[in-house]
């Protein structure tokens, strides 16, 4: 294993990609106890030229999704529902009541509601700016039909899972965020983390930018249609903190390692009929070891929303931790990932 190589070869890829004088990232490579790369580039605004370090915190996109589906498995846990649970339990408002009886919480979890999105996001920009859960699940409720039978196939769903933080609020009797912070947040040490709750965190906050007519524009809160919806993204966390995440999940700080497996296991239901194999547990994607690059199975979430952007990649033959998180496009964002991994299995990191 040659460290000394990978933190070289790491900093002339992400280096050809972040100036200093721009908007950038915080990328972090650990493995077991040890962080071997840590690498804060550019500016996380613009304005102030405050300079990213590894405390900073940026708005991480889909990633917010586990930290919902962990959410409803602790309560899984601790007997306050289950999977299996019809989704009329927790909403009695459908509009046809069979549809709600058919949907299951597992189905929101991993993706395999057939639940269509028929938000019109496009038609109400400036009502979905501030959009919170409710209101995004709320043209859900109003559907005739399912896309298909829950679990049959797979399609990603955003509002799915401001259902499922509607879920947990209505077992819970409190704000879903509230239930994040004291579950899973202060156990882990997640010290710096938010979760939207109306306005973006404000102090050691990473702004957002996209690239148009040859300068940065601000693209964070307030100019993305959705933003605010905290259960599909609204968790804002740094690198570091995210590291205590995983070490928290492997510690079974918040959940068994029961439940964390299933969790990270593909889901396949009984009348699974998609032309695509399963790829999902529950909010986690996995590639299994006989199809990975790297010869091992790879767990994942990545995350998009205005300029942000981040990446969430863990091995757990190896307990390899691999954690990005940028506050600008990056043309290149799935080139990166890939070279950035196979800098680190060409120079034996992975044995």
């Amino acid at each position: 294993m040659n460290n000394h190589n990978v933190k070289l070869k790491l900093d002339k890829l992400l280096e050809s990609e972040i100036k200093p004088s721009e908007p950038g990232g915080s990328v972090l490579l650990k493995k077991g106890k040890d962080i071997i790369y840590l690498k804060n580039f550019g500016l996380a605004n613009l304005e102030t030229k405050e300079r990213i370090t590894e405390h900073t915190v940026f708005n991480t996109g889909s990633i917010s999704k586990t930290f919902v589906s962990n959410g409803i498995l602790i309560l899984k846990e601790r007997g306050f529902l289950s999977l299996n649970d019809s989704i009329s339990i927790y909403f009695n408002d459908f509009r046809n009541k069979e549809i709600a009886n058919k949907v299951k919480i597992k189905h929101l979890l991993s993706h395999t509601s057939g639940l269509p999105d028929n938000r019109r996001v496009n038609e109400n920009i400036e009502f979905y700016l501030t959009a919170k859960d409710s209101e995004n699940f709320a043209p859900l409720k109003l559907t005739d039909s399912l896309e298909f039978h829950p679990g049959e196939k797979f399609k990603y769903s955003n509002p799915a899972y401001n259902g499922l933080a509607l879920i947990i609020e209505k077992t819970t009797k409190e704000k879903w965020q509230k239930f994040i912070i004291e579950n899973i947040f202060k156990p882990s040490n997640m010290d710096n983390s938010k979760i939207t709750d109306g306005a973006y965190p404000q102090k050691g906050v990473a702004h957002a930018y996209k690239f148009k007519n040859g300068q940065y524009i601000e693209n964070d809160y307030g100019e993305v249609p959705t933003f605010a919806a905290s259960g599909n993204s609204g968790v804002w966390s740094s690198v570091m903190d995210l590291a205590n995440y995983e070490k928290s999940l492997n510690e079974q700080k918040f959940l068994s390692k029961e439940l964390l497996k299933e969790s990270r296991t593909i889901y396949k239901p009984k009348n699974w009929k998609d032309t695509i194999n399963p790829r999902v547990g529950y909010s986690w994607f996995i590639t299994p070891k006989i199809k990975s690059r790297y010869k091992m199975d790879m767990i994942y979430h990545t995350g998009e929303v205005g300029g942000f952007h981040s990446f969430y990649f863990y091995f757990p033959s190896k307990d390899v931790l691999f954690v990005g998180l940028f506050n600008k496009p990056l043309e290149k964002y799935w080139d990166i990932v890939n070279k950035s991994l196979d800098i680190c299995h060409e120079n034996n990191w992975f044995d």
